[in-house]
């Protein structure tokens, strides 16, 4: 697979925490040569704080306010072809997901339980897991939020495989579905 896909627009990676956005986004980036941005990190550096404490000293609504504001920059600013990776209620919230489904490709990285609690349990970066039971957590995320990424113009599937293999699978859906538009 080469990197001749003919973009017009952003690509926006959603799905759970662990599902691989971050890592799958950035390679997807280098493999089609455009800029990477990392919504989350993009959010600590507005706030001057990480997204951990932004949770814990103003709370979710809070957070979902400041996402909201700094997607529309990621949006509206620098190249017009990107990767994005969002964080994982990025999507979930009204009017990222319209904006994301107007304006942009959006590929959910849909992954099993067990998946999820194997990448997500060795890092505390994750506010929802932290003090928690993280596998009742993602299962309870799982059965609210999978019909809400299923609106996204691409599913792959990943499994527990390396980085290569998923990237593959993302290429050639991206491929797949932009010659489906043309």
């Amino acid at each position: 697979m080469n990197n001749t896909i003919n973009l017009d627009k952003p690509i926006v990676m959603v799905g759970l925490m662990g599902a691989g956005k971050t890592s799958v986004g950035r390679a997807l980036a280098h493999h089609l040569g455009v800029p990477f941005v990392d919504s989350d990190k993009e959010i600590e550096r507005a706030a001057g704080c990480s997204v951990v404490d932004i949770f814990s000293l103003y709370g979710e609504q809070e957070f979902r306010r400041v996402e909201q504001q700094v997607f529309a920059r990621i949006m509206d600013t620098g190249s017009r072809v990107k990767v994005i990776s969002t964080g994982e209620g990025a999507f979930i919230t009204p009017e990222i997901r319209a904006r994301v489904l107007d304006d942009a490709i959006s590929i959910w990285l849909k992954a099993d339980l067990d998946l999820l609690v194997k990448r997500t349990g060795f890092r505390n970066t994750r506010p929802q897991l932290l003090h928690s039971d993280s596998k009742k957590i993602l299962e309870q995320l799982i059965a609210e939020r999978y019909d809400t990424y299923a609106q996204a113009n691409i599913t792959v599937e990943t499994l527990d495989e390396n980085l290569h293999k998923t990237l593959d699978k993302v290429i050639g859906a991206l491929d797949q579905y932009i010659k489906q538009k043309e």
